[in-house]
């Protein structure tokens, strides 16, 4: 990939990354943390790392608190990012582990 490819995946997700971001810290659902779901498989197909997907969220975050700085419960809006992000990263995790069938349970 080149560096202008890899430039332009990170602009279009950090795009698609606060439109569903900003709809789950007003309202923590499925529906948005589906997005969060598929906006982690969409970095993983562009060839995106977890590292990129963690700057791209820490940017939009830190751009909604500076814009949201009388937020009135800051604990809860730091949850709900974080379900956000956990949800994200859910398919790299599920890249890293190896493929189970129903022998393969840990007891």
């Amino acid at each position: 990939m080149t560096a202008t490819a890899a430039g332009d995946d990170l602009t279009r997700l950090r795009r698609n990354y606060t439109p569903p971001f900003l709809a789950h810290l007003a309202r923590q659902d499925e529906k948005t943390l589906r997005a969060a779901y598929e906006l982690g498989r969409d970095a993983i197909a562009c060839g995106l790392t977890v590292l990129d997907l963690v700057d791209v969220h820490h940017a939009v975050f830190s751009e909604v608190l500076r814009s949201d700085g009388g937020t009135d419960d800051l604990p809860a809006m730091v949850q709900a990012a974080a379900a956000f992000l956990v949800e994200a990263l859910a398919p790299f995790e599920m890249t890293r582990q190896p493929l189970r069938g129903p022998d393969d349970v840990e007891t």
